[in-house]
């Protein structure tokens, strides 16, 4: 498999314990799991697959951190980088912007010339109003919702992660 590093934004341990998962699925050494506060242009190069992940905050915002991530990951050249999103967000209380974080850092990026894998996640298992995470009827990264279907997302983590290594 590629060289791939998890980077995560997390307020409250969820999405660092989400990214945990996801590496260990994916057989990514815990050296290569960073919180998105310590990412730099050169660990960004170190790798050709950048697994991203975020929480949802208030009115559909990016977790905190990514805002200086983003502006690290737009100083880089994405071209030959693979990229794939995954999220958190509460589809019960904040239904009407559910994982709106993954479609945040999808709209950042999808210019940049990277490519994307495991954006074409089916919303059909979900129960929620709206997510700008939703383009052209699927889901732009893996969304969880450890709020109100934690016993989905075991599941959902391994056929997320069978589909990324299939590509790679």
């Amino acid at each position: 498999m590629k060289k791939t590093g998890v980077f995560y934004g997390s307020s409250t341990g969820t999405c660092e314990e989400l990214a945990t998962q996801i590496a260990g699925k994916l057989g990514v050494s815990s050296a290569d799991v960073h919180s998105v506060d310590k990412m730099t242009a050169e660990l960004v190069q170190e790798y050709e697959v950048l697994v991203l992940g975020t929480s949802t905050w208030g009115d559909g915002e990016l977790q905190d951190d990514w805002y200086d991530g983003m502006k690290v990951l737009k100083s880089v050249d994405l071209s030959m980088k693979f990229v794939a999103l995954f999220g958190c967000g509460d589809s019960e209380s904040y239904c009407d912007t559910f994982c709106d974080g993954i479609g945040i850092l999808y709209e950042d990026l999808k210019d940049s010339g990277c490519t994307f894998l495991g954006n074409k996640v089916s919303p059909d298992d979900y129960s929620f109003s709206s997510s700008i995470a939703v383009v052209n009827g699927a889901f732009v990264g893996l969304a969880l919702d450890e709020v109100n279907e934690s016993h989905k997302t075991a599941g959902r983590i391994d056929a997320w992660t069978a589909e990324l290594k299939s590509k790679l």
